[in-house]
């Protein structure tokens, strides 16, 4: 039987995301902006959480439906198949709504009628009057744009940036799944040369280490599915060992972090253990002024301070100016810069090839992305 699932990914980066899902020889339903919709089997739902990097949960798409009234939004989730997915003792709650250009805007109201209309048809179809919630979890999720409602259950629980090897952040870090995402966006190859001057608790060295490896996100965390009553425990057992058969031990790696607050270096140290890739990362308290020239066509991919919440705004151009002045000498090297700072191409004293805007969180940023050249096509090249 197959199933249809929903993704949700940064905005700019689905490209990125379709790319993940395709490589697990999953289909492709849709790409929208923010999210991508697949289909698969029942192990899809371990393959996808335990492999996927870029995305920050998996939804199980139970259906979608026009909805303009509550009314029609009772009806249509009434008449949506939960007995398929929920057995009569799960508990079960409506734990996310989002509207967006719609009629129907108030979370709240959202939530509490749709959990009305599952309670509806589930006592329809199980002959009961009250429901025990003793079993396993199902929270729904639902968005709503131009009056289209589209309803997923949460496969995931805790957010997939949270791999579990972050006990230790700087004050502003970039998630894991979007370090990831830009990361792989990248022409950045295991093999090649990468730095983080910027590298804070660790995220940008330690995700690439991660794909370097071939070392699935999720291969040490649990997920909301795997109680699932309907799920096979066996998908997730075949998922984990398949995750574990496919890490590149040998994998030859040259990626560094440094920062220039040695105590952030120390976090970005640990993290890497929890990690298991501490020996695969150079880290070190270091000034962006002081950075080197390593070796040829290397990659720099960073999240440097943008006057937020880390640095006074007033002290940007003298920042940006440097950071211009210390990459410039690294002239066959390709950088990768994400930053909330819209001024940063003025300072750094360079026009970006290319520039799209992409959201930390609520943060509007920026990824600027300034090529180098290719390295030449020989067996003898120095990467």
């Amino acid at each position: 039987m197959d199933y249809e699932f929903i993704a949700p990914c940064h905005f700019g980066l689905e490209a990125v995301l379709k790319r993940e899902i395709l490589a697990l020889g999953l289909e492709i339903v849709k790409v929208e902006d923010g999210k991508v919709t697949f289909k698969g089997d029942e192990s899809a739902f371990a393959r996808a959480n335990i492999f996927l990097r870029t995305t920050e949960r998996v939804l199980l798409k139970v259906g979608s439906f026009k909805a303009s009234t509550f009314d029609e939004l009772f009806e249509g989730t009434k008449a949506l198949p939960w007995e398929k997915y929920i057995p009569a003792d799960g508990r079960f709650w409506v734990t996310k709504a989002n509207s967006v250009r719609s009629a129907l805007f108030s979370p709240s109201d959202i939530q509490s009628i749709m959990k009305k209309a599952m309670v509806e048809r589930m006592k329809a179809k199980y002959g009961i009057e009250w429901f025990s919630e003793t079993g396993a979890d199902y929270a729904v999720r639902v968005s709503i744009l131009k009056d289209e409602v589209t309803v997923g259950i949460d496969t995931s629980g805790d957010s997939l940036h949270k791999r579990g090897y972050r006990k230790l952040t700087s004050k502003a870090p970039i998630t894991e799944t979007l370090a990831a995402a830009i990361i792989l966006h990248t022409p950045w190859k295991p093999g090649r040369i990468l730095v983080d001057p910027f590298c804070g608790s660790g995220t940008f060295p330690i995700e690439a280490a991660l794909i370097g490896m071939n070392i699935a996100p999720g291969i040490n965390r649990s997920f909301a599915a795997e109680n699932f009553s309907f799920l096979d425990k066996k998908v997730w057992e075949d998922a984990r060992s398949e995750a574990n058969d496919m890490i590149k031990r040998d994998a030859e790696l040259d990626i560094s972090g440094y920062d220039i607050d040695s105590e952030i270096v120390k976090a970005a140290v640990q993290n890497a253990k929890l990690a298991g890739v501490s020996d695969r990362i150079h880290f070190e308290a270091k000034d962006v002024k002081k950075l080197a020239d390593t070796g040829k066509y290397g990659f720099i991919i960073t999240n440097p301070p943008y006057g937020e919440r880390m640095e006074d705004k007033k002290s940007m151009p003298a920042l940006y100016k440097t950071i211009g002045d210390s990459f410039s000498r690294l002239d066959s090297w390709s950088w990768f810069i994400i930053t909330g700072y819209e001024e940063a191409e003025k300072y750094i004293g360079r026009q970006a090839d290319k520039n799209r805007k992409i959201y930390n969180g609520m943060l509007k940023s920026y990824l600027y992305e300034f090529m180098g050249p290719k390295p030449p096509k020989n067996k003898d090249r120095q990467i």
